[in-house]
């Protein structure tokens, strides 16, 4: 479950410049909601009319990044004006803990640009990275994607009320 935030594209293309095999192949820049989400199998039309229920609840989100966030090997931009957003997401399916809880029960949303690199890498990214920084956009839908043996396949598509 992702919100993908194409107008961050720029920020993956700078990190792919210092090093094009830490970027995450087959999805454009995004927010991860829920993930892992639900197994393939339980993936069914009630599932999918929930999601959409839910989206359709919320407004479109006018986001700002401005901020990166960082770990061991990791790099990423803050999209604090999502928190609403996965909030609602967690809070209907609470049993999923994102990321098997590596970062936490609630993750900080972000775009992620960079995971596996040395500290120096993890340096250049930030440094190619930082100029493009404010960066601007609307959120305003929700994608259901599902992970295949090669790449990533949408499911749906979600919007929130008073989508473009």
């Amino acid at each position: 479950m992702v919100i993908i935030l194409p107008w961050a594209n720029p920020l993956l293309e700078a990190a792919a410049e210092v090093t094009p095999g830490l970027i995450r192949k087959g999805l454009p820049a995004h927010v991860s909601l829920l993930y892992p989400f639900l197994p393939v199998a339980e993936l069914t039309g009630p599932v999918d009319t929930e999601v959409r229920d839910l989206a359709a609840s919320l407004r479109t989100v006018e986001t700002e990044l401005t901020d990166f966030v960082e770990a061991p090997g990791f790099v990423g931009v803050a999209v604090p004006a999502l928190r609403p957003v996965a909030d609602a997401f967690y809070g209907r399916w609470p049993h999923i803990v994102p990321y098997g809880g590596r970062f936490g029960e609630r993750p900080e949303p972000h775009v992620t640009l960079v995971t596996g690199a040395t500290d120096e890498e993890a340096a250049l990214v930030r440094e190619r990275a930082r100029p493009l920084l404010p960066l601007s956009g609307a959120a305003w839908r929700v994608d259901l994607v599902v992970r295949t043996d090669r790449d990533w396949r949408l499911r749906l598509t979600a919007p929130f009320a008073a989508s473009p």
